[in-house]
């Protein structure tokens, strides 16, 4: 435990600093945190997934790459086990790491041994199943478990549930707004008319996003509304896949793949509404962006989607995997700029509920009462 003179030492370890959500909400949460009261430190294992390092690095938190000193593929295992002995708590934001991090603090002396305490951000079902083992099989060693929704917790074993605590996260409501004129400087850059439509997606180019859906759903929805254009934002390793499927659909310029970009709200700012098509899901943070920016949801109803999308209120739900479901639920918006006004409006205000402070004010009094000595 803590020597009174200094602040708690907390450890932040997440698989990557990739564009994910996850490494999102952990920049968001750095940027908002109390630094005066706890001394944080951010360690990664993913030597490929380095995006949001410099990020980390302006709020003056250097990540440290598990590993990076040499000593085979397992180094970043006896880099861990040092940097848990050198922290009062760790929070695991990965499965996998969670499953390790529980199993080599239980190697340290008790006195050095931190608390672990780790947030579930995406559904137990949606892990292969060595994963969700040893996920599953080591929990009980935390000190305590967040899902990041209902949904979420839903999914964890029955047996299990109960421990795990819905902190629901969120976006900065106090970032700056985005610049006037940028709407129509982006969508000139896009090739998008004034009266264009622009549907938005941002989500890594991976399964369980299912671009595949998107697609053909993009390619349905130009059919019945053609001043639809879309963007898709989003880097991963499905990335030749996706651009092959999109010259085989014939997709042409309804459809771009943008690939990473780091002017998220300023895309948004340009977009008429937001599309997610999802396999699985926890609780998107482009979801919260978007309610933001004050743009209706077309989404599949998957993880903490629906706790965030009221059906016909802030947007529009269809059933994952339902691509005609979803192009039907796209043109309708499109097509109404009364309706996208009046789903807008109330995105925008169901935003307030989404405030990133909410969730690090309640992180950090865990984080206090498991460091009182």
């Amino acid at each position: 435990m803590t020597h009174p003179d200094r602040r708690p030492r907390v450890l932040w370890l997440i698989k990557g600093l990739g564009p994910g959500g996850a490494e999102q909400l952990l920049l968001l949460s750095a940027r908002v945190a109390d630094h005066g009261s706890f001394a944080y430190r951010v360690a990664y294992v993913r030597p490929d997934k380095t995006h949001l390092v410099g990020e980390f690095e302006r709020l003056g938190l250097v990540p440290e790459l598990l590993g990076a000193s040499g000593g085979g593929r397992l180094a970043w295992v006896r880099d861990l086990r040092r940097a848990l002995a050198e922290s009062d708590v760790v929070h695991a934001h990965s499965p996998v790491l969670a499953g390790v991090a529980r199993l080599l603090a239980r190697t340290l002396p008790r006195a050095r041994r931190p608390a672990v305490v780790t947030t579930e951000h995406n559904e137990w079902t949606s892990h292969r199943l060595p994963t969700r083992l040893l996920n599953g099989l080591t929990s009980p060693l935390d000190a305590h478990a967040w899902a990041v929704s209902e949904q979420v917790r839903d999914t964890v074993w029955p047996w299990r549930r109960a421990s795990f605590q819905v902190l629901i996260h969120g976006i900065d409501l106090a970032a700056p707004a985005v610049t006037p004129g940028v709407r129509g400087r982006l969508r000139e850059a896009l090739g998008v008319a004034d009266d264009d439509v622009l549907a938005l997606t941002v989500a890594n180019l991976r399964r369980n996003k299912d671009y595949p859906n998107l697609l053909r759903a993009a390619k349905l929805a130009v059919a019945l509304n053609p001043r639809l254009r879309f963007v898709a934002v989003g880097q991963g390793p499905l990335a030749d896949e996706i651009a092959a499927l999109r010259e085989e659909l014939g997709l042409g310029d309804a459809l771009r793949l943008l690939g990473f970009r780091r002017d998220i709200p300023e895309l948004m700012a340009a977009a008429d509404l937001f599309v997610l098509a999802s396999a699985h899901e926890g609780l998107p943070v482009a979801i919260m962006e978007a309610f933001s920016h004050g743009l209706p949801v077309v989404s599949t109803a998957v993880g903490g989607v629906p706790q965030a999308v009221r059906d016909g209120v802030e947007g529009r739900l269809v059933a994952p995997g339902d691509g005609a479901g979803l192009a039907r639920a796209v043109a309708e918006v499109a097509g109404d700029a009364g309706l996208r006004r009046r789903m807008g409006a109330a995105a925008r205000a169901r935003s307030r509920d989404y405030d990133i402070r909410t969730a690090v004010a309640a992180q950090e009094a865990r984080y206090r009462a498991l460091t009182r000595g």
